[in-house]
């Protein structure tokens, strides 16, 4: 009964939710989409003949922003999901922390890239502070992928969960890139401890 009462407070919360209706309206994949538009906003990074590489992309709404954004240039979408294809969008199927994927994600662009945005987060397991390591485990990694591929200018978007590796994530930022800023767009729930963590331009390229 309780678990009952409880997804439907979930449904009726969700159906209240302006970012999910408007997502519906404008045909995003998510209502994470607005997230990413609000930050571009604030950071103008999405530009035309650009490379980007979208970590996690499933099930495509930053994609979709990304492609609206980068209309001549390469974009690359990885998930261990699979996607439903995005025009001019190229996907991937798989760990881009294995090897093989690592490979084909090089192979596929050839060069340094402009962008890696990550709006990875592990599956929930209702406690809180491991989810939030978790999470922030993918962004240590997602980030280590950044410092390889990206250009000297180059910006990496993650989230982030604010918890006990939040400061080995921005000790790590600080320490790789010129720039950070710490980030809560509207559309991320007030009741979330989700961020975003913005960096732009490597101090030292590898």
């Amino acid at each position: 009964m309780k678990k009952n009462k409880i997804s439907k407070n979930w449904i009726n919360k969700n159906k209240k939710d302006p970012f999910i209706k408007q997502s519906k309206i404008q045909g995003y994949r998510s209502r994470s989409a607005f997230k990413l538009i609000e930050i571009n906003n604030k950071f103008n990074f999405l530009k035309n003949n650009l490379s980007l590489l979208d970590l996690g992309a499933c099930p495509g709404g930053w994609s979709q922003v990304a492609s609206k954004k980068i209309i001549k240039g390469k974009i690359l979408s990885v998930d261990i999901k699979p996607m439903v294809k995005i025009d001019t969008v190229e996907f991937i199927n798989g760990d881009f922390c294995s090897e093989n994927i690592n490979k084909k994600i090089f192979s596929y662009f050839k060069s340094k890239i402009d962008i890696v945005l990550s709006d990875m987060a592990i599956n929930t397991t209702g406690n809180k502070s491991l989810d939030s390591y978790n999470t922030g485990e993918l962004c240590l990694k997602a980030m280590d992928l950044a410092l390889q591929i990206l250009s000297h200018n180059g910006v990496f978007l993650s989230k982030v969960f604010m918890g006990s590796i939040f400061e080995e994530i921005n000790k790590k930022a600080k320490s790789n890139f010129k720039k950070i800023v710490i980030y809560k767009p509207m559309a991320s729930k007030k009741e979330s401890k989700e961020i975003y963590i913005y960096c732009k331009g490597i101090l030292k390229v590898r």
